[in-house]
């Protein structure tokens, strides 16, 4: 019993990326269709954000997988099927945008707050090392936790 469910929860999971892509989409042609997924890969759905349209279920990424897919029918080659997507939705639409102008905060972003991380780090670390540690205690003060000591041994 134990064994069967187990086999059926790795299945459940290995068929999930095939769950977005609906059977009356898929094109006859194997050829035509394995460009489309990978085509798909390659675009973000806009509505999801960071998911490209192959795994998608939104309307929009549907309607994405569609329109390649009528493209690759058409003629197109797999760079003119992502030229006519981007110049609709634009460099968003890319799962790796260009390094442009428009798109520099997408690319510095990311390393430029982990370097300010590691700044901040080392210098709040740097800091916790330079506090002053206390002073060695003057011949005075053990005498007096030594007289401290000696009443509480004789105390108990």
């Amino acid at each position: 019993m134990k064994r069967t469910l187990l086999s059926i929860l790795m299945f459940a999971v290995l068929a999930l990326p095939a769950v977005a892509v609906e059977p009356d989409e898929m094109l006859l042609d194997p050829d035509l269709e394995s460009r489309a997924r990978a085509i798909s890969k390659e675009l973000r759905c806009v509505v999801c954000q960071n998911q490209d349209i192959d795994s998608s279920n939104a309307g929009v990424a549907r309607d994405l997988r569609i329109l390649v897919r009528e493209r690759l029918k058409a003629g197109d080659d797999d760079q003119e099927v992502i030229a006519f997507i981007q110049a609709r939705y634009g460099d968003y639409v890319l799962m790796r945008p260009p390094f442009k102008s428009t798109t520099y905060v997408l690319w510095l972003a990311p390393p430029t707050f982990g370097l300010i991380a590691l700044v901040a780090g080392w210098l709040v670390l740097s800091g916790y090392r330079s506090r002053r540690r206390p002073d060695a205690l003057s011949k005075e003060d053990e005498l007096l936790i030594n007289d401290f000591i000696l009443d509480k041994e004789k105390g108990e």
